[in-house]
């Protein structure tokens, strides 16, 4: 049975990074967790199709969320070693979450959420959970089921936000189909930034850009955006959306 450890202290332990420019870096318990609110997200491994896909993603995109609901940190602890951190680190969404690798499972350990998962050819790694700490005390955690396999049902970042604050606004999902020395996409992008959104540009050759277009929008022409779900269109609407939406 994995041990809930609310109201206790996060374990002491040595967590070896190296620094982008190739330093070892030793960071401690306390550098992490000290006089801070940290949300802290564990799995099973860098690289993997869970982990990659939606797990450090969707804690990345809602990181704005959690800082302007008092959260000055968002950690990822994997039991991999820095090299591997860093490279997948390289490859992620992660640029608002501190990748911390907890080479030999030290932490890991401590928190009583070491796993065998030898079956895989993987050793010993964590178990995915979710927690919230405050000055070093865990006040929250979110412990995923002990069922076969690799359950994800409590861990993930809407999760931990709604405990935080079930109100808080989350960030707009914005998304853009655009192609290379279009003109009206430039005048689209720049709008959709002056609006203070962060989008998600989609960038189409003009070998599929007619094809892509009309079979998702229905559309044959560039920019089209699309806000949480929704199908603003081109140019002309986003300016008429923003307008109504001002």
């Amino acid at each position: 049975m994995l041990a809930n450890r609310e109201g206790q202290k996060v374990p002491q332990a040595t967590f070896r990074t190296r620094t982008q420019s190739g330093d070892w870096k030793n960071l401690g318990t306390d550098d992490i967790f000290k006089g801070k609110s940290v949300v802290v997200f564990s799995l099973p491994g860098a690289f993997t199709p869970t982990c990659s896909s939606t797990h450090v993603p969707r804690y990345n995109e809602l990181a704005p969320a959690f800082f302007a609901n008092g959260v000055d940190r968002i950690v990822c602890v994997s039991v991999n070693d820095a090299f591997v951190m860093n490279e997948w680190s390289r490859s992620q969404e992660c640029g608002n979450i501190t990748m911390l690798p907890d080479g030999n499972g030290e932490f890991t350990g401590k928190m009583g959420m070491l796993v065998d998962k030898s079956e895989l050819g993987f050793g010993k790694r964590s178990w995915r959970y979710s927690m919230l700490v405050k000055d070093g005390v865990i006040d929250k955690m979110f412990i995923e089921p002990e069922k076969p396999g690799d359950p994800f049902e409590v861990s993930d970042a809407d999760t931990m936000l709604n405990y935080i604050n079930p109100k808080a606004k989350k960030p707009d999902q914005v998304a853009i189909l655009t192609r290379e020395g279009c003109g009206y996409c430039a005048k689209a992008k720049a709008l959709l930034k002056e609006l203070g959104y962060a989008y998600s540009e989609v960038k189409l050759d003009h070998s599929d850009r007619s094809r892509v277009v009309g079979a998702i929008t229905g559309r044959g022409t560039v920019p089209q955006v699309f806000i949480n779900g929704k199908h603003i269109g081109g140019l002309e609407e986003l300016q008429q959306w923003a307008r109504k939406a001002a």
